[in-house]
């Protein structure tokens, strides 16, 4: 009899053991945490926003979000991460993120630090005008006030090769110096040509402003990997090759940048860096 209670006693541990083990095991099959950390801009329209809701939206999220899904993560399992320019490369070598889409511009010395697939953009410092502006050519801006963000080289890049006469205005943000073209406050707005349609693309600014399509230099976007990481990089090359021929960079690019009249460069080979 005694032994019977053991073993009834035993066989109930067993079974508690078993169902528990059981739950764990569908629970962690089940559990959907499986997540992967892409770096984008929080602050750029048509690039890389966080809208008032908490979604995102741009043209660097659509081909984060397209890249990521070749990798085998669906939107809801990305975890998008703020990544300032000044910390991107921080951000790759720490593992803060797996991968960093955010207007990077490819240059020998950030190669240094990082790899980088792509390019998937090729832009170009210009200028953003009223509509009814006059100015057609870099020169224009002698004696006219020119705006970009403190910090930049744009400005300064324009000033010091193109019209020695500008008046540069810095401020802490390109909001600002949208707000400051609108106003009247400034002639001229420089940075990226994708960097100023997004903001120029808004529905508060759409029909205001165009952009000079001056290509002051050639910005080469690419998608920022922790150095060494070949095979992450393999794979993010496939997946924007694949983006390219399966029509969705084109309608990225439209539906991001179209409404400010960007005139888009043809998507970018592959591994081609244009000087």
């Amino acid at each position: 009899m005694k032994l019977r209670k053991v073993t009834a006693a035993s066989a109930a541990v067993l079974a508690l053991t078993v169902g528990a083990t059981a739950c764990g095991g569908s629970s962690d099959s089940g559990s959907g945490d499986k997540k992967i950390k892409v770096g984008i801009k929080f602050d750029q329209p048509g690039l890389g926003l966080k809208e008032p809701s908490g979604s995102f939206s741009g043209f660097d999220v659509d081909v984060a979000t397209y890249v990521a899904k070749e990798l085998g993560y669906k939107p809801s399992e990305i975890q998008w991460v703020e990544t300032k320019s000044a910390d991107r490369e921080n951000a790759l070598s720490r593992g803060d993120v797996k991968f960093i889409a955010a207007t990077y511009s490819i240059t020998d010395e950030r190669k240094q630090k990082v790899d980088f697939a792509g390019p998937y953009l090729l832009a170009h410092q210009d200028l953003l005008l009223k509509k009814d502006s006059t100015i057609s050519k870099g020169t224009d801006l002698n004696g006219k006030k020119l705006c970009s963000v403190t910090g930049s080289t744009s400005a300064q890049n324009v000033h010091d090769t193109i019209a020695p006469k500008a008046q540069l205005k810095e401020y802490s943000g390109y909001s600002e110096c949208i707000a400051a073209l609108q106003s009247g406050a400034v002639d001229a707005v420089t940075t990226d040509d994708s960097i100023l349609a997004g903001f120029a693309a808004q529905d508060k600014y759409q029909g205001q402003f165009k952009l000079a399509g001056l290509k002051l230099s050639n910005e080469n976007y690419g998608i920022g990997v922790k150095k060494g990481d070949t095979a992450t990089l393999d794979k993010i090359n496939e997946a924007l090759e694949k983006m390219v021929s399966d029509d969705s960079w084109r309608k990225a690019v439209d539906k991001n940048f179209g409404p400010a009249g960007y005139k888009n460069e043809p998507a970018p080979t592959i591994g081609q860096i244009v000087k």
